[in-house]
């Protein structure tokens, strides 16, 4: 009944305005696009959120290599050049006479500063700690246009990894605290935020590549779907990077495609109940994914054994789908109520508002179905400021047993963007402390070609079967709405970046 009410909840308001499309914004090279959550800061070293990512990535600061997200493959960026100079070693050609936004030339140093700073104990980045925390670097730089990276223990995919880290520049940014107006080498320039209310780039004038035809974006943050693709249909936006499925009607102006994103419920593993594998196994089989299919989740969307899509490297096609069987949830619980687990300890679901469509009443469905199998479940839904602090190490002192709304992105294809920060015992999302888990992503990560692939294929067995360190739930399927003025369609990147410059006008 908790999907009929939360399905019926959200076939609201908008549609029935009566409102006529309008596209105000036809005569000028301006754009205005809807983001579902506000953006509580602008620091690149956190643009692995998506929040962050959308607005500052590939735009701002721009990544020393550019993954191909429509052809696959690696582009040059800032880089032009990269080889492998022996198995720890990767040397990178930087493009020269790129300037940033200050007007002071990009060299070597600013590449070294980025690397270390991500991976500064001052303060959290979510790119170094997501990407490069189990990496250690030293350099080598022979002139300002050549960097030498050796890294501990060997990457051998470091090109890959170099296409999720916006560069900073050395001189214009604090190295002890987030900053709250980028200097980029980028197509835009951080113009203006208005915190909780708009950020405002424009086009830099003196930019290295191309001309982009966007003169100046404005971002808006609306919460709810409804409210955001109705903007785009009365011309006051032209993007909304992510609308709900009940909201993406017009296919005139509206795009689906599968994405990378995978959604999930990290498990805090730590502590009682849920320390107990047969807990962590019955909310699992307590969940109905079916059912969420077509009523809050797209109908195409994929059930998820996983932390990542099928397409990436070492995906283990023998890791079985969760089924639905609360009957055995229960059984599972009440054994383990008889050996002494605290099974009645209340259990909270830390939930973000706006991380993905219809969020919130996904985990008011989930809630209930932990409840029907005889578990204590309460639900805290919060921004992502607030939820930030319980997903991201340091973790929330003394919060109790708690389950974990997530959105996990992997679209380069390589588990390494999963696996450590995920599972790791230094992992900052990660509540599994295992030195065998350690072990094998450390030995995966050094791997290549077929032994990588088997060596992440018995990973993923060990912490979604042996472990099950986490609730999978669906690989998705986006949508966007996206003004009929301009020549733009989103692809798979458009989870975590939303390139200006690929925007066209027609």
């Amino acid at each position: 009944m908790y999907l009929r009410k939360a399905a019926a909840c959200l076939s609201t308001t908008i549609l029935a305005l009566g409102i006529a499309p309008a596209f105000a914004q036809d005569a000028n090279k301006n754009v205005t696009i809807v983001l579902a959550e506000a953006v509580d800061m602008v620091e690149p070293c956190m643009a692995a959120r998506q929040d962050v990512g959308r607005v500052i990535s590939e735009n701002v600061n721009e990544m020393m290599i550019e993954f191909d997200y429509v052809n696959g493959g690696l582009k040059p960026r800032l880089a032009t050049e990269w080889s492998q100079v022996d198995d720890d070693t990767w040397e990178f050609k930087l493009r020269p006479g790129v300037k940033w936004h200050d007007g002071k030339p990009f060299t070597a140093k600013d590449v070294q500063f980025t690397l270390e700073r991500n991976k500064s104990d001052k303060f959290s980045c979510e790119v170094g700690g997501k990407y490069f925390g189990n990496t250690e670097f030293s350099f080598e730089i022979p002139d300002d246009n050549t960097i030498r990276i050796t890294t501990n223990p060997p990457q051998p995919i470091l090109p890959l990894l170099m296409t999720v880290m916006p560069v900073m520049s050395a001189e214009a940014t604090n190295p002890d605290e987030y900053t709250r107006k980028p200097i980029g080498t980028g197509p835009y320039v951080f113009s203006d935020w208005q915190t909780g209310q708009s950020i405002t780039l424009t086009r830099n004038e003196d930019y290295w590549g191309d001309k982009p035809q966007v003169e100046k974006a404005t971002y808006l943050f609306r919460s709810d779907s409804a409210v955001a693709a109705a903007m785009v249909q009365t011309g006051e936006a032209d993007i909304v990077p992510s609308v709900a499925m009940q909201d993406a009607t017009n296919p005139e102006t509206d795009f689906s495609y599968p994405n990378s994103e995978t959604t999930s419920l990290r498990i805090d593993t730590r502590v009682a109940p849920m320390n107990d594998k047969r807990v962590r196994e019955a909310m699992n089989l307590a969940i109905d994914r079916e059912a969420m299919l077509g009523t809050l989740f797209p109908a195409d969307a994929q059930i998820a054994t996983h932390l990542v899509v099928p397409t990436t490297i070492g995906y283990n096609p023998d890791i079985p789908v969760w089924p639905y069987d609360p009957d055995r949830a229960k059984e599972l619980i009440e054994e383990a109520k008889a050996d002494g687990v605290p099974v009645d300890t209340q259990i909270r679901i830390i939930g973000r508002t706006g991380q993905y469509p219809n969020a919130t009443e996904t985990m008011e469905a989930i809630m209930a179905m932990l409840q029907d199998v005889g578990l204590n479940v309460k639900l805290d839904m919060y921004d992502v400021s607030v939820w930030n602090n319980y997903f991201v190490s340091p973790f929330v002192a003394d919060a109790g047993p708690t389950l974990t709304q997530s959105q996990h992105d992997n679209a380069t294809g390589d588990p390494v963007f999963t696996a450590y920060v995920k599972w790791g015992s230094k992992g900052i999302h990660s509540m599994v402390n295992d030195p065998t888990v350690d072990e094998m992503i450390a030995k995966a990560t050094a791997a290549t070609g077929d032994e990588r692939t088997k060596l992440w294929q018995e990973l993923f067995a060990k912490v979604n079967t042996d472990i099950i360190a986490d609730i999978p739930m669906f690989h998705m399927v986006g949508f966007t709405r996206v003004s009929p003025r301009l020549d733009f369609k989103p692809t798979i990147a458009t989870n975590s970046e939303l390139q200006l410059q690929q925007i066209k006008f027609k």
